[in-house]
Protein backbone atom coordinates (compact mmCIF):
# COMPACT_ATOMS: atom_id res chain seq x y z
CA UNK A 1 0.00 0.00 0.00
CA UNK A 2 1.12 3.50 0.03
CA UNK A 3 3.42 5.56 2.27
CA UNK A 4 1.84 8.82 3.44
CA UNK A 5 3.43 11.43 4.96
CA UNK A 6 1.36 13.43 7.63
CA UNK A 7 2.22 17.43 8.61
CA UNK A 8 0.18 18.31 11.34
CA UNK A 9 1.41 20.20 14.38
CA UNK A 10 -1.92 19.16 16.32
CA UNK A 11 -1.13 15.48 17.72
CA UNK A 12 -4.31 14.67 18.25
CA UNK A 13 -5.49 15.04 14.89
CA UNK A 14 -2.10 13.63 13.67
CA UNK A 15 -2.46 10.41 15.35
CA UNK A 16 -6.24 9.95 14.30
CA UNK A 17 -5.09 10.34 10.89
CA UNK A 18 -2.58 8.28 10.97
CA UNK A 19 -4.88 5.58 12.95
CA UNK A 20 -6.99 5.67 9.90
CA UNK A 21 -4.79 5.22 7.29
CA UNK A 22 -2.86 2.78 8.87
CA UNK A 23 -6.53 0.28 9.12
CA UNK A 24 -6.52 1.16 5.40
CA UNK A 25 -3.05 -0.82 5.06
CA UNK A 26 -1.06 2.53 4.39
CA UNK A 27 2.19 3.22 6.04
CA UNK A 28 2.83 6.70 7.45
CA UNK A 29 5.41 9.13 8.65
CA UNK A 30 4.11 12.52 10.28
CA UNK A 31 6.06 15.67 10.79
CA UNK A 32 4.77 18.24 13.06
CA UNK A 33 6.76 21.15 11.60
CA UNK A 34 7.72 22.63 8.21
CA UNK A 35 11.73 21.72 8.03
CA UNK A 36 11.03 18.17 9.48
CA UNK A 37 8.19 17.83 6.50
CA UNK A 38 10.72 18.80 3.96
CA UNK A 39 13.26 16.42 5.14
CA UNK A 40 11.12 13.38 5.36
CA UNK A 41 9.63 13.80 2.03
CA UNK A 42 13.43 14.09 0.62
CA UNK A 43 14.28 11.05 2.24
CA UNK A 44 11.18 8.83 1.98
CA UNK A 45 9.60 10.04 -1.52
CA UNK A 46 6.14 9.57 -0.06
CA UNK A 47 3.24 8.52 -2.35
CA UNK A 48 0.98 11.29 -0.67
CA UNK A 49 1.25 14.02 1.50
CA UNK A 50 -1.38 15.47 3.81
CA UNK A 51 -0.40 18.62 4.41
CA UNK A 52 -1.62 21.47 6.97
CA UNK A 53 -1.53 24.83 6.17
CA UNK A 54 -1.01 26.51 9.66
CA UNK A 55 2.78 25.04 10.56
CA UNK A 56 5.53 26.00 12.73
CA UNK A 57 9.06 26.70 11.26
CA UNK A 58 7.94 27.24 7.21
CA UNK A 59 4.30 26.98 6.77
CA UNK A 60 2.22 24.50 4.17
CA UNK A 61 2.96 27.10 1.59
CA UNK A 62 6.27 26.35 2.09
CA UNK A 63 6.73 23.13 2.42
CA UNK A 64 4.29 22.49 -0.85
CA UNK A 65 7.33 24.36 -3.01
CA UNK A 66 10.02 22.71 -1.77
CA UNK A 67 8.09 19.11 -2.20
CA UNK A 68 7.10 20.00 -5.74
CA UNK A 69 10.68 20.82 -6.04
CA UNK A 70 11.65 17.62 -5.38
CA UNK A 71 8.81 15.97 -7.65
CA UNK A 72 5.31 15.32 -8.60
CA UNK A 73 4.10 13.87 -5.16
CA UNK A 74 0.72 14.39 -4.47
CA UNK A 75 -0.47 16.42 -2.14
CA UNK A 76 -4.03 17.43 -0.14
CA UNK A 77 -4.30 20.50 2.35
CA UNK A 78 -5.34 20.62 5.25
CA UNK A 79 -6.55 23.85 6.32
CA UNK A 80 -8.25 25.01 8.56
CA UNK A 81 -9.06 28.45 6.56
CA UNK A 82 -12.43 28.80 5.03
CA UNK A 83 -11.57 32.13 2.50
CA UNK A 84 -11.43 30.14 -1.03
CA UNK A 85 -8.44 32.71 -2.24
CA UNK A 86 -6.33 30.62 0.49
CA UNK A 87 -7.10 27.36 -0.89
CA UNK A 88 -6.87 29.23 -4.49
CA UNK A 89 -3.00 30.17 -3.79
CA UNK A 90 -2.16 26.49 -2.43
CA UNK A 91 -3.60 24.82 -5.83
CA UNK A 92 -1.69 27.22 -7.40
CA UNK A 93 1.29 26.21 -6.18
CA UNK A 94 0.68 22.58 -7.03
CA UNK A 95 -1.79 21.05 -4.12
CA UNK A 96 -3.63 18.03 -5.76
CA UNK A 97 -6.84 18.60 -3.61
CA UNK A 98 -8.07 20.24 0.24
CA UNK A 99 -10.19 19.76 2.81
CA UNK A 100 -11.35 22.65 5.08
CA UNK A 101 -11.00 22.00 8.51
CA UNK A 102 -13.22 20.94 10.54
CA UNK A 103 -13.58 17.61 8.53
CA UNK A 104 -14.40 14.19 9.26
CA UNK A 105 -11.28 11.55 9.13
CA UNK A 106 -13.49 9.41 7.09
CA UNK A 107 -13.88 12.23 4.19
CA UNK A 108 -10.15 12.80 3.97
CA UNK A 109 -9.86 9.05 3.42
CA UNK A 110 -12.34 9.48 1.03
CA UNK A 111 -9.97 11.93 -0.53
CA UNK A 112 -6.67 10.26 0.60
CA UNK A 113 -8.07 7.06 -1.62
CA UNK A 114 -9.42 8.94 -4.78
CA UNK A 115 -5.75 11.23 -5.35
CA UNK A 116 -4.08 7.91 -5.24
CA UNK A 117 -6.61 5.91 -7.54
CA UNK A 118 -5.97 8.76 -9.84
CA UNK A 119 -2.16 8.89 -9.68
CA UNK A 120 -2.20 4.68 -9.73
CA UNK A 121 -4.85 4.83 -12.54
CA UNK A 122 -2.39 6.85 -14.97
CA UNK A 123 0.21 4.85 -14.98
CA UNK A 124 -1.63 1.70 -15.30
CA UNK A 125 -4.18 2.05 -17.72
CA UNK A 126 -2.84 5.28 -19.82
CA UNK A 127 -2.94 5.20 -23.24
CA UNK A 128 -0.02 5.60 -25.31
CA UNK A 129 1.75 9.03 -24.91
CA UNK A 130 -0.48 11.64 -26.60
CA UNK A 131 1.93 14.21 -29.06
CA UNK A 132 0.99 17.84 -30.10
CA UNK A 133 3.55 19.12 -32.45
CA UNK A 134 6.33 18.96 -29.96
CA UNK A 135 4.41 18.33 -26.97
CA UNK A 136 4.24 15.35 -25.65
CA UNK A 137 1.81 14.47 -22.45
CA UNK A 138 2.76 10.33 -21.30
CA UNK A 139 0.44 9.85 -18.79
CA UNK A 140 1.99 6.61 -18.20
CA UNK A 141 5.42 7.84 -17.17
CA UNK A 142 3.70 10.97 -15.45
CA UNK A 143 5.90 12.86 -17.83
CA UNK A 144 5.73 15.95 -19.75
CA UNK A 145 8.06 16.84 -22.17
CA UNK A 146 8.23 20.27 -24.65
CA UNK A 147 10.69 19.66 -27.71
CA UNK A 148 12.07 16.53 -25.86
CA UNK A 149 12.68 18.54 -22.78
CA UNK A 150 10.69 17.67 -19.71
CA UNK A 151 8.28 19.86 -17.97
CA UNK A 152 7.58 19.17 -13.91
CA UNK A 153 3.90 19.41 -13.60
CA UNK A 154 1.99 17.89 -10.99
CA UNK A 155 -0.60 15.18 -11.61
CA UNK A 156 -3.54 17.31 -11.58
CA UNK A 157 -1.73 19.31 -14.40
CA UNK A 158 -0.86 16.17 -15.98
CA UNK A 159 -4.21 14.88 -15.90
CA UNK A 160 -5.70 18.00 -17.44
CA UNK A 161 -3.63 18.74 -20.03
CA UNK A 162 -4.03 14.99 -21.29
CA UNK A 163 -7.60 15.94 -21.45
CA UNK A 164 -6.78 19.13 -23.43
CA UNK A 165 -4.05 17.16 -25.83
CA UNK A 166 -6.22 14.02 -26.26
CA UNK A 167 -9.05 16.97 -28.75
CA UNK A 168 -6.34 19.67 -29.47
CA UNK A 169 -8.37 22.56 -30.90
CA UNK A 170 -11.99 21.32 -28.90
CA UNK A 171 -13.39 24.27 -26.12
CA UNK A 172 -13.47 22.36 -23.02
CA UNK A 173 -15.74 23.58 -19.96
CA UNK A 174 -14.07 24.27 -16.80
CA UNK A 175 -17.02 21.66 -15.69
CA UNK A 176 -15.31 18.97 -18.19
CA UNK A 177 -11.95 19.52 -16.97
CA UNK A 178 -12.42 19.43 -13.15
CA UNK A 179 -14.29 15.71 -13.74
CA UNK A 180 -11.20 14.71 -15.96
CA UNK A 181 -8.41 16.24 -13.18
CA UNK A 182 -10.71 15.85 -9.58
CA UNK A 183 -13.67 13.81 -10.16
CA UNK A 184 -13.70 13.08 -6.82
CA UNK A 185 -13.48 16.02 -5.74
CA UNK A 186 -16.16 18.60 -4.82
CA UNK A 187 -14.09 21.70 -5.09
CA UNK A 188 -15.16 24.50 -6.92
CA UNK A 189 -14.84 24.84 -10.80
CA UNK A 190 -12.34 28.14 -10.08
CA UNK A 191 -9.77 25.29 -9.23
CA UNK A 192 -9.52 24.97 -12.48
CA UNK A 193 -8.49 28.41 -13.13
CA UNK A 194 -5.67 28.39 -10.73
CA UNK A 195 -4.55 24.79 -11.87
CA UNK A 196 -4.13 25.90 -15.88
CA UNK A 197 -2.66 29.40 -14.48
CA UNK A 198 0.07 27.07 -13.37
CA UNK A 199 0.64 24.87 -15.96
CA UNK A 200 0.44 27.50 -18.82
CA UNK A 201 3.22 29.14 -16.78
CA UNK A 202 5.35 26.04 -16.97
CA UNK A 203 4.92 25.47 -20.96
CA UNK A 204 5.75 29.39 -21.53
CA UNK A 205 9.00 28.54 -19.59
CA UNK A 206 9.64 25.62 -21.54
CA UNK A 207 9.04 27.98 -25.12
CA UNK A 208 5.69 26.77 -25.93
CA UNK A 209 4.18 30.25 -25.31
CA UNK A 210 0.54 30.51 -25.21
CA UNK A 211 -0.17 26.93 -25.94
CA UNK A 212 -3.45 26.63 -24.20
CA UNK A 213 -6.04 29.12 -24.75
CA UNK A 214 -8.94 30.62 -22.86
CA UNK A 215 -12.44 31.15 -25.27
CA UNK A 216 -14.32 33.85 -23.24
CA UNK A 217 -17.83 32.30 -21.63
CA UNK A 218 -16.70 28.93 -22.97
CA UNK A 219 -13.64 27.32 -21.68
CA UNK A 220 -10.37 26.13 -22.56
CA UNK A 221 -8.42 24.63 -25.46
CA UNK A 222 -4.69 23.56 -26.26
CA UNK A 223 -3.50 25.05 -29.81
CA UNK A 224 -3.13 22.65 -32.92
CA UNK A 225 0.42 23.18 -33.80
Amino acid sequence: MALVLVVEDERDLAEVLEGYLRQAGHRTERAADGPTAVAIAARTRPDLVLLDINLPGLDGHDVLRAIRAQGPTPVIFLTARSDEIDRIVGLELGADDYVTKPFSPREVMARVKAVLRRSGDDAETAPRPLRVGPLEVDLARLRVAYDGADVAVTVTELRLLARLAAQPGRVFTRAELLEAALPDSDALERVVDAHLKNLRRKLEEAGAGAAIETVRGAGYRLRRP
